[in-house]
């Protein structure tokens, strides 16, 4: 523990996640004489990585090409555009990989390291960081800041003053530490919940925990977004990238609605009631004495999901084709492509907590991630407003975002 009441330092991280570290190792990389202290709140620096992926550690997506990854964003991808053209996940990987840390990619295009473990990704952030001299402090929140004309004076706790020739804040999403910007001058878009699941009450849904559809479109009523992809029935409700992409994109409608909106499903993508009814009247008509099973129409169900959805056109399982009337018919049409049901909540995903909100990225310089109000500030991470779907892309804005930043810090630093 440093008990100087008046310490200066070329860089101060506030944050000690993976973007306060990577930041830090990209400014030591560029100028290994700069003295870079990283301040973290808790007691465990890099807590989030050791979470993530359900502990693997999901460390990015092998999206190689920006023009398609800026798409994995729903707030911050048009301005993560040319960052990503100077720091892609194929840069990530090699960082990685030269450091130590195989890797795999999985068929959807995330990647985790060989040991599936998050602690090999941990281990090598602060086993690089201690080779290149970076220091660490644990239990240092941090209590005042002041944004001076020539650097930067911390308060972290009783009459100890830390003073900084240039500051990166990387916080992460914590509404508290939004406050450090705030202190400089900056605007906040205010956050919210990014990335949950959807809590629901449905007979339809009820006993039928750990069953999932392959591919189903999720709208949300009165509104545009809509999100295709496979889901899960949880015991609360319904998860699954489905579910989290719809949650990430509609964050700030749900919040508004305070996670009470109706939310409509197609089992089937591409077909609504009035087109497949049609569709329905012919499978009667050229099978009626088979029993109304979801495979005439193409359609892969759990056999108990498809029996609910019978059930809630008046069908009873089992029922042949031929006395399935027209009425239920249409019935069971609204059922498979446009089943409503009405959200009552918000669930939690363990293996990713996002926030969607933060810095305004207007009054950031994205060719150095620094502020455009206060010289010497930089940002990186998901203290800006930048969020990112599941599957790695998360962290791929905390690695891009720092790497510049420690750069541009280093820069900095040699101008001065």
């Amino acid at each position: 523990m440093v008990s100087d009441l008046d310490r200066k330092v070329d860089l101060l991280i506030i944050g000690g996640g993976p973007a306060g570290f990577f930041g830090a190792l990209a400014c030591k990389a560029a100028r290994p004489a700069s003295s870079v202290l990283i301040l973290e709140k808790s007691a465990k620096p890099l807590s989030k990585v050791l979470v993530s992926g359900g502990g693997r550690c999901n460390l990015t997506n092998a999206t190689f090409d920006p023009a398609q990854l800026v798409h994995f964003y729903p707030r911050g991808g048009k301005a993560l555009r040319g960052a990503f053209s100077r720091f892609a996940p194929q840069d990530t990987m090699q960082w990685f990989e030269s450091h130590g840390v195989a890797l795999k990619t999985e068929a959807d295009g995330r990647v985790f390291p060989v040991s599936d473990d998050a602690r090999t990704i941990v281990q090598c952030l602060l086993s690089e960081a201690e080779r290149a001299g970076v220091e660490l402090r644990t239990h240092s929140p941090v209590e005042a800041l002041h944004c001076g004309q020539h650097g930067f004076q911390v308060r972290t706790s009783g009459t100890e003053i830390l003073h900084a020739r240039t500051l990166l804040l990387a916080t992460g999403g914590d509404r508290n530490s939004f406050a450090l910007a705030a202190a400089c001058g900056h605007t906040l878009i205010p956050p919210v919940p990014s990335l949950f699941s959807f809590a629901i009450r449905d007979t339809r849904l009820e006993g039928l925990a750990g069953l999932s559809a392959e591919n189903a479109e999720i709208r949300l009523a009165g509104t545009r977004l809509q999100t295709t992809g496979p889901f899960i029935i949880t015991h609360t409700g319904i998860s699954g990238p489905a579910v989290l992409k719809l949650s990430a994109w509609a964050a700030r409608e749900l919040n508004t609605a305070q996670y009470q909106m109706d939310i409509f499903i197609n089992f089937l993508p591409g077909f609504n009631p009035e087109t497949l009814y049609p569709r329905l009247l012919e499978i009667r008509e050229q099978n009626p004495d088979q029993t109304a099973y979801p495979q005439a129409l193409g359609l892969s169900l759990p056999r108990r999901l498809w029996a609910r959805l019978l059930a809630a056109a008046d069908i009873a399982a089992g029922t042949l084709w031929r006395n399935c009337s027209n009425t239920r018919l249409y019935q069971l049409a609204q059922q498979i492509t446009r089943a409503e049901f009405h959200l009552q909540g918000r669930g939690e995903f363990k293996d990713e907590f996002v926030t969607a909100g933060g810095v305004d990225l207007n009054e950031v310089d994205f060719r150095a991630m620094q502020s455009k109000l206060v010289p010497g500030l930089f940002f990186a991470g998901e203290v800006l407003n930048i969020d990112g779907l599941t599957g790695g892309f998360n962290f791929q804005n905390a690695w891009t975002t720092s790497y510049i930043a420690g750069q541009a810090v280093a820069d900095y630093l040699n101008r001065l």
